[in-house]
């Protein structure tokens, strides 16, 4: 059985740091792109990065570029999100994603991230 379980979200303050995790489980972790996505309220859901199978190509949303960073272990099977310099724009829900052409996507559970004072 499948399982993306995400970890890390919160509240912080604007310039704050946090980081999310997504451990996954039931599938081969290292055969996967790993994106995350975030939805803000009354927004569409949107890209915010992803990572290639082996970590050799790494594509980020213009609104995140140059403060967020994604990573991943395929050895412990985590995705990470590094997140800095945070705004309150940057507030959402995250979502980890593993896909591969062809298969249906899996997704996280969600996890909230407040920007806020």
């Amino acid at each position: 059985q499948v399982h993306l379980v995400q970890s890390g979200g919160g509240l912080v303050q604007p310039g704050g740091s946090l980081r999310l995790s997504c451990a996954a489980s039931g599938f081969t972790f290292s055969r996967y792109t790993m994106r995350w996505h975030r939805q803000a309220p009354g927004k569409e859901r949107e890209l915010v990065a992803l990572i290639a199978n082996t970590g050799s190509s790494i594509m980020y949303a213009d609104s995140v570029k140059g403060r967020f960073t994604i990573s991943r272990n395929n050895a412990n099977n985590t995705v990470y999100l590094q997140m800095r310099s945070l705004k309150p724009e940057d507030t959402a829900v995250y979502y980890c994603v593993a896909a591969r052409v062809g298969e249906a996507a899996y997704w996280g559970q969600g996890t909230q991230v407040t920007v806020s004072v």
